[in-house]
């Protein structure tokens, strides 16, 4: 159904319609009542409360819209009054899979960091968290009230919220917005810093000047459209000045909606409500405890004896979700994409890996539709390195991909042409090359990297699976400790200025394989100021592809992961296109 050019089906958006039909008043009213049962979660009074206004588009007759908005509330009575109501109070229980080498949200790189201690902090910008979709037009204000750019695209100035305190009591600044970014580009003196893994998304970043408390401008060399998607991440917490960066990996002090308690290795991650919140109402809950629990097996039988309100987020398979639902048949069970993909990590610097014919015939040895068919029932996506249509905006038509190195359909061919290569280098069955496999040591690292290693057997190389504890993973690798590894590269933002220039960019941290193409270098900062997106796409695919030709880390596929919740948990929004910037649990609420 279509009224006014606007899709009259899920998601519907009170406020577009209004606006659409030039009908101004009444909408805030009708847009609140909407976005308040969305958030409760219940979508079928929001379906139900549709139906009059949609009647009416046809003229200028909010009045009467209105009038049957109300007769709906009316005679849905009690269960519209505990949807309208959040309630507060209560502590929201989630299983944490391992223990976080942090509570740095700057210094880290892993979903074990964001998920228990995004909420302690606040943003700039956020992407909405009842938004499903991650994207420009999903960004809200966070610490800032408003932003805009200067005629020249390099100039960023954000006006910032008055009145905010620290969770020690002292009040939020300007400087603190200086502060943090200049720690993150070098310009501070700021030994205690120890690890800097996106330092790579602010080589466009010059400067942050700052007019007096309130106000910040972010100075950038070139105009760089998509700066703003980078800020809205999870990742990108606003630090204060006054606390040393050894106490924010132990003690993290923010301004968010939730204060740090305590953690506790091998136990549990505790944090509780803060009560000088700058969002008056929020949060809900009076706290959140994570229970470290580091078999997923044991995580999921807990869940489902009740003993946790929710699952880890995206902890659950495909089939796994089929057995959630046979042992909590009342759960709530949302799978999609993760941004999150499985790829070959391959160490180029150690021999014989130091060859590129090595490099090529591992890349053609990879059945990605076995990979996704064994993890996932075929339901994960293949690709490059950027997420696939539709819910990546940057990914490769098929046609497009299908003629890559690699990515035929003939599998057969690709690893006979493998063969070959390994042969003229001297391997054959008889003599393989032996390897150790290095992974991280939790199930979803591991599943893959057995895998990878049967399908490597078939080319004359033999692998030894090495687990690696999570707080060493993300060292080992940064320091190239490892010769071949099963990695899983996790993107926060979905946009080649954070997926591609973090991980492949020859300066990089995150460039784990220590991969660099000054071709690719070139094309990274010519695709990342361009304004047309069509053309922006365009160079994207070509640096796709020669990143296709040099196996600079082989895509392997895009994860698929479920998160579960009992029905009394109301408020949380899976995210399409990202798990790593929808845990602020500042709208989370427990209905019991």
């Amino acid at each position: 159904m279509t009224k006014g050019g606007l899709e009259a089906e899920s998601p519907f958006h009170w406020l577009e319609y209004c606006t659409a039909m030039a009908m101004p008043d009444g909408c805030e009213t009708i847009a609140l009542i909407s976005s308040r049962v969305r958030l409760a979660g219940k979508r079928s009074i929001e379906r139900a409360l549709q139906a009059p206004l949609i009647a009416m588009m046809g003229g200028n007759m909010v009045g009467r819209a209105l009038a049957a908005v109300v007769a709906v509330l009316l005679f849905l009575g009690g269960n519209v009054g505990s949807a309208l109501a959040q309630k507060q109070g209560g502590i929201l229980r989630i299983p944490h899979r391992d223990n976080p080498p942090s509570a740095s949200t700057l210094e880290e790189a892993t979903i074990s960091v964001t998920i228990p201690y995004m909420s302690i902090y606040n943003n700039l910008v956020l992407f909405d968290q009842s938004k499903p979709h991650e994207s420009m037009e999903t960004i809200v204000p966070d610490l800032a009230t408003s932003w805009s750019w200067d005629d020249t695209k390099t100039k960023l100035t954000f006006k910032l919220r008055e009145g905010v305190k620290w969770h020690d009591g002292k009040p939020f600044t300007a400087k603190d917005v200086q502060c943090t970014w200049h720690m993150l580009i070098g310009k501070s003196n700021n030994d205690d810093f120890r690890k800097n893994p996106r330092a790579i998304w602010y080589q466009n970043l010059a400067e942050v000047t700052i007019n007096g408390d309130y106000e910040a401008t972010f100075v950038l060399k070139q105009p760089q459209p998509a700066f703003p998607l980078l800020l809205a991440s999870g990742y990108s917490s606003v630090y204060p000045c006054h606390v040393p960066q050894r106490e924010m990996r132990t003690k993290p002090i923010g301004t968010g909606p939730f204060k740090f308690v305590e953690y506790k290795r091998g136990e549990s991650i505790k944090l509780v409500r803060n009560p000088d919140y700058w969002k008056k109402g929020r949060p809900f809950l009076d706290g959140i405890e994570f229970k470290i629990v580091e078999n997923r097996s044991t995580r999921l039988l807990a869940f489902a004896a009740g003993d946790f309100d929710m699952t880890f987020p995206s902890d659950i398979t495909i089939p796994l979700g089929r057995d959630m639902k046979s042992q909590a048949p009342k759960a709530i069970c949302e799978f999609g994409p993760t941004g999150v993909t499985n790829n070959l990590i391959v160490n180029r610097s150690a021999p014989p890996f130091d060859k590129p014919e090595i490099r090529k015939a591992m890349s053609l040895a990879l059945d990605r539709a076995s990979f996704s068919r064994i993890l996932a029932e075929g339901q994960s996506k293949i690709g490059g390195a950027m997420l696939p249509a539709p819910q990546g905006e940057w990914g490769m038509p098929q046609e497009v991909l299908s003629k890559l190195t690699g990515y035929g359909s003939d599998v057969e061919k690709n690893q006979a042409e493998a063969r070959k290569i390994m042969q003229g280098l001297g391997y054959s069955a008889e003599k393989p090359l032996k390897v150790k496999i290095s992974t991280r040591n939790i199930a979803v690292y591991r599943d893959p990297a057995v895998i990878l290693i049967d399908q490597l057997k078939k080319i004359y190389i033999e692998g030894e699976l090495e687990n690696v504890d999570t707080p060493q993973w993300y060292a080992k690798v940064a320091r190239k400790d490892y010769s071949v590894g099963m990695n899983l590269t996790g993107v926060s933002v979905d946009d080649p200025d954070a997926n591609l220039v973090e991980n492949y960019a020859c300066k990089s941290d995150r460039n784990y394989t220590e991969y660099c193409n000054p071709e690719v270098d070139r094309l990274l900062s010519e695709q990342s100021k361009e304004g047309d997106k069509e053309k922006r796409k365009k160079i994207v695919w070509e640096i796709e592809k020669l990143l296709v030709d040099d196996a600079a880390r082989p895509i392997i596929d895009h994860n698929v992961g479920g998160t579960c919740w009992h029905p009394h948990v109301k408020g949380f929004v899976v995210h399409d296109n990202a798990i790593y910037n929808n845990t602020r649990f500042e709208d989370v609420w427990l209905d019991k």
